[in-house]
């Protein structure tokens, strides 16, 4: 493997700094997070869900840092869209075409735990579906307390997917959670 192979890697996943989530703007938000802002965020709560449950939390690390990489060729396509398209399918050809040109040990580790995601059978794979679902609530809860109730639409299905006892927890922690509270009491001027 060529370093100008990493560099392109690198390259590509960086667009995800500039791939927009578009189930916000579908749902009218006037400002939209990236994939990149996603999946780091997806990433700490999978590593908090993981120490949470008890279980080692490097691969759900990077079933979360990773997951969401073909999006960097095929955009983040919406429920709407996913309607019409085998978007699951598309995912796993251009993910593949993605760590192809990664050395052997890479591209056999980050492949294996895409396929153990997509199979969701095992107790990290959940807990990264759970982090991934768990993140686009609180997003949606940070929204909705900005005054954009719209978001609450994210509410209605998303929920019922979680699977964890712990991220169960922290949904019905999060109905009753104000998201713009967390800052108070840490400025200067308010000890």
């Amino acid at each position: 493997m060529e370093n100008r192979d990493i560099l392109n890697f690198l390259a590509e996943a960086g667009m995800l700094k500039r791939v927009k989530r578009s189930g916000w703007w579908m749902a009218g938000m006037p400002f939209e997070e990236t994939v990149a802002d996603h999946s780091f965020r997806c990433a700490v709560i999978g590593y908090v869900l993981a120490k949470m449950e008890k279980t080692a939390p490097y691969k759900v690390l990077l079933m979360t840092l990773f997951g969401d990489l073909p999006e960097a060729r095929i955009n983040d396509s919406h429920k709407v869209a996913n309607r019409y398209l085998n978007a699951r399918e598309v995912e796993k050809t251009v993910y593949q075409e993605q760590i192809d040109p990664l050395e052997e040990d890479m591209r056999g580790e980050l492949g294996g735990l895409r396929e153990e995601y997509d199979s969701q059978n095992t107790p990290e794979a959940v807990l990264a579906r759970d982090a991934d679902i768990l993140e686009c609530l609180i997003q949606a809860k940070e929204y909705c307390d900005l005054g954009f109730r719209n978001a609450e639409k994210f509410f209605r299905k998303a929920p019922e997917h979680l699977r964890t006892e712990s991220a169960r927890k922290l949904w019905e922690s999060m109905k009753t959670w104000d998201s713009d509270t967390w800052w108070e009491g840490l400025t200067r001027f308010e000890r």
